[in-house]
């Protein structure tokens, strides 16, 4: 670990070979899925442009594998805004007569303002929302890629809730008018 922190790029090549594995099975197991590669591939070059930052008494593993989540934090939040500028379109790109326009300005509507509803919360509850009911992670699931404990996102969730429900019961009108003004 000195010499690779020193800059021998010969010794983290031996640091990525040893934990390439490990780092590949972390990043799928927080949801990377096939994308498990890229977010490994990126944590190592990060990983090696802060080793001047680790500190020598350090453990390496950790210190990685902090890396890959962050990285793969990194992917569920561009896959989340890929997600609703898809719902967005999804909406407007439907055939016309496929489509019952009662039904699709009250979808619509709904679908924008929870949207909406959710990117005005805090960043914290937006994102144990989104990791829960967006992406569907499981309860364990969303504490691993936000490093939070269990209870911890049972909590902030629990509030995030409380917080969206004035915004999203108040009916369609009201929905849209509260979240932008939220």
């Amino acid at each position: 670990m000195s010499r690779a922190r020193g800059g021998d790029l010969d010794a983290y090549g031996a640091l990525v070979a040893r934990y390439s594995a490990l780092a590949h099975r972390t990043a799928y197991l927080l949801g990377a899925g096939s994308n498990a590669e890229d977010v490994v591939q990126e944590a190592f070059v990060k990983g090696f442009r802060a080793l001047r930052g680790f500190r020598p008494d350090g453990e390496f593993r950790p210190w990685l594998l902090r890396i890959v989540a962050n990285e793969t934090s990194n992917l569920h939040r561009s896959a989340r805004r890929r997600a609703a500028m898809e719902l967005r379109v999804a909406g407007l790109a439907a055939p016309a007569g496929e489509r019952d326009p009662e039904a699709e300005a009250i979808s619509g509507a709904s679908r924008t303002a929870l949207l909406d509803a959710v990117r005005a919360l805090p960043e914290r509850d937006a994102m144990v929302v989104t990791c829960r009911y967006f992406l569907d992670l499981s309860e364990a699931e969303t504490a691993q890629v936000l490093d939070w404990p269990v209870g911890t996102v049972k909590s902030r969730l629990s509030r995030a809730l409380a917080r969206l429900r004035p915004a999203l019961t108040g009916g369609v009108g009201g929905v849209g008018e509260e979240a932008a003004h939220g």
